[in-house]
């Protein structure tokens, strides 16, 4: 009989010692986290990550003053795939047509406005899209002002950039500057058009 009891109580215990195994291998399992696959990204998706260099400034706002120093208008300007438009909108000007050019110093000293030096001209070409050597890059097409002397033009100056680290940026060595001069612009003379005296100013950048 005892012998009997002993076999039974030895039974119990490898039952018991068993059902502790699986419980620990259980929870081994459970505790073990499963090794997920690496998703490798694709090139759309790094680029997607890396930050965008900003090479250009989207649109700039120039402010225009007479020789009095007296607000007469602004331009925009503007980064496009064909060059820098500008979009010029002036009041309190005299009538008629006038010559409008990029100078190469972001300078305007009143009354004169010699302190813009001369035409913005990274490529040492001649004046005047009228020239065989020409046209400056800084080159514009005239204004034609109203009897009311307001003037709302918009074009696009091909030869020049808002881009930094370019040689017909408009921003490089501190910037450039717009003028409007008293008469037209004949577009061959050297080496600013005969267009007369500048009359109005505005710096882009500096």
């Amino acid at each position: 009989m005892k012998k009997w009891m002993y076999v039974m109580m030895l039974i119990g215990l490898i039952f018991v010692l068993a059902a502790c195994g699986n419980k620990d291998e259980a929870e081994k399992t459970e505790e073990t986290p499963v090794d997920e696959p690496a998703v490798e990204e694709t090139p759309a998706e790094e680029q997607a990550k890396e930050p965008s260099e900003e090479t250009a400034s989207e649109k700039l706002m120039v402010t225009l003053n007479n020789a009095n120093e007296e607000e007469v208008g602004t331009a925009e300007l503007e980064e496009t795939d064909k060059g820098v438009k500008i979009k010029l909108d002036a009041k309190n000007l005299p009538a008629g047509t006038h010559g409008f050019h990029i100078h190469e110093e972001a300078k305007c000293e009143a009354p004169d406005f010699k302190s813009a030096g001369g035409h913005f001209n990274p490529t040492d070409a001649s004046h005047g899209a009228d020239h065989e050597k020409g046209p400056h890059a800084g080159d514009l097409p005239n204004l034609e002002v109203g009897e009311d002397g307001t003037v709302q033009e918009e074009f696009t100056a091909e030869k020049v950039t808002l881009k930094t680290g370019e040689t017909n940026s408009l921003l490089a060595e501190g910037g450039t500057s717009l003028v409007i001069h008293e008469k037209a612009d004949d577009g061959k003379s050297q080496p600013s058009g005969d267009a007369g005296d500048r009359i109005v100013c505005g710096v882009i950048g500096g």
